[in-house]
């Protein structure tokens, strides 16, 4: 074998066994998450009406940005929330610089002549992005408890009657609630994204919740005690994932998080492949970066378990996992001819069994979450399989995109917050294609996924050149996934 053989051979092994460990510790976390199911519900909470001096003062702030189609109907829904006018205060934090800033600016006259305490204000420039924004509207808050609503979120109108009561303890300051998706069957892009983020906001935000591990603020649909913020050192925006920063620096300063996964606000998901890819970049850039920013702080804070510590460090480098699976895949087909040169290494079998492993390993843990949500039976199982495959398919297509965040996130390199576009496609006679705020640039890196594909073709051709099939399910699966990414990424900006 030649040296180069032997790189290949050694980084697949290293990147194989890494995702398999992860898939192990995902498993770990739907144990908690079924013990914790079991169990009876002990959380404590307090009687708002016994409380002396009435209901807490509430600051509600909406960051948002050029948000032309969901305005109305966010500030419509905040203005039905079933709270005392008195004890509730809103701030609409707009950075906009298009027509969206007249029209915000009507929606909160409407809700001032009736009576609310609602301000709009305005930033001429995006210092610190939604960092920035969140830390100057708190600075003149008035509530004692934070919620922050992105602008396509609609929250129950009992949302804060079922949040603040679990702020039992001084020591809790935030309060998460569960992700809804009001649009999740419109199309399988939108169904995988739901499917992603169901397993996040069940198995891992309980699984590791219910155990005391680490979790973070999902950046909306929570609410924080303002001195909480205040102590963990405020919002900083030197990271693409401000709410992940703000997390990590309020748990390592010993601060309580509560996960309510029974309680679920209500979001849109991105319709268009560069709108996900957008929020993808951001969401998995910013996981990178806090990884390098609070790694050694969190090996080495004392009174911290070492378990603890072991799962902090799987959460922070969960979006780095997608690099792992870039590097197996591009080195799987240099490896079926390393294995057909050097028939005595079975290299390429381990890579198969790990990965099937691996596969096996999530399949279970996902079926608890998707029979939690949507039931038991044959039915909802077949249902489960297709939906499986689906997502594993398409997150491999993901798989170049969000490497490249990754990357850049480890290394250093900054980029702005770019936002996701809202479709609101509630709205009437709304094509989602005509959107304006739609990127109609088409990315290098999009090219590449072009390249990605022809290059697993070339995969499961080899297979049959080589007469070794071992590998050939995870090509097929990389060349679906990529040719899929690859067309939506076109077709989205026509």
């Amino acid at each position: 074998m030649t040296v180069l053989d032997y790189v290949i051979v050694v980084t697949y092994v290293i990147a194989i066994v890494i995702m398999f460990l992860y898939a192990v510790a995902e498993l770990s976390l739907v144990i908690n998450y079924v013990l914790a199911k079991k169990r009876t519900k002990t959380t404590p909470k307090i009687d708002l009406d016994s409380l002396k001096g009435g209901y807490p003062l509430v600051t509600i702030q909406l960051p948002v940005y050029n948000e032309l189609y969901v305005m109305g109907s966010l500030l419509e829904n905040i203005g039905h929330l079933n709270y005392p006018k008195d004890k509730l205060e809103i701030q609409v934090l707009d950075d906009s610089t298009d027509e969206s800033l007249a029209i915000t600016k009507q929606y909160v006259e409407k809700l001032k002549a009736k009576g609310f305490d609602i301000e709009h204000i305005h930033r001429t420039n995006r210092t610190g992005f939604k960092a920035g924004a969140l830390k100057e509207g708190l600075a003149i808050a008035k509530g004692a408890y934070i919620a922050i609503f992105d602008a396509d979120f609609l929250p129950q109108k009992d949302w804060l009657l079922n949040t603040l009561p679990y702020f039992s303890n001084e020591n809790i300051g935030v309060i998460q609630t569960r992700w809804g998706h009001t649009n999740r069957n419109h199309s399988l892009l939108t169904k995988v994204q739901a499917f992603a983020l169901d397993i996040h906001f069940t198995l891992e935000q309980v699984g590791r919740n219910s155990q005391g591990h680490f979790i973070n603020f999902n950046g909306t649909a929570g609410i924080w005690r303002k001195t909480c913020i205040l102590d963990a050192g405020n919002w900083e925006g030197d990271t693409l994932t401000e709410d992940l920063d703000l997390s990590y620096r309020a748990q390592l300063k010993n601060w309580e998080f509560v996960f309510l996964e029974d309680v679920v606000t209500p979001s849109e998901l991105p319709l268009a492949m560069s709108a996900a890819k957008s929020q993808q970049f951001r969401w998995n850039k910013g996981g990178a970066e806090n990884f390098q920013k609070f790694s050694k702080k969190l090996l080495t804070k004392k009174g911290l378990s070492l378990k603890t510590k072991i799962f902090g460090l799987f959460h922070l480098l969960n979006s780095t996992m997608f690099l792992n699976v870039l590097i197996v895949a591009i080195l799987s087909i240099p490896m079926l001819y390393i294995q057909n040169q050097h028939t005595e290494l079975q290299v390429s079998s381990f890579g198969m069994i790990l990965f099937l492993a691996t596969t096996l390993s999530y399949f279970v843990s996902f079926w608890f979450m998707y029979k939690t949500i949507n039931g038991k039976g044959l039915k909802i199982f077949v249902s489960y399989v297709g939906m499986f495959f689906s997502f594993l398919t398409v997150a491999m297509g993901f798989a170049l995109h969000n490497s490249i965040a990754v990357l850049e996130g480890h290394i250093g390199k900054k980029s702005d917050f770019v936002r996701t576009p809202k479709f609101n496609l509630n709205a009437k006679n709304k094509n989602w294609k005509e959107n304006k705020y739609l990127s109609k640039k088409i990315s290098p890196s999009v090219l590449f996924e072009g390249l990605m594909t022809l290059y697993f073709g070339f995969g499961m051709y080899a297979a049959f050149v080589l007469d070794n099939f071992g590998l050939f399910p995870f090509h097929v699966l990389l060349f679906v996934g990529f040719g899929y990414v690859f067309a939506l990424s076109i077709t989205s900006r026509i």
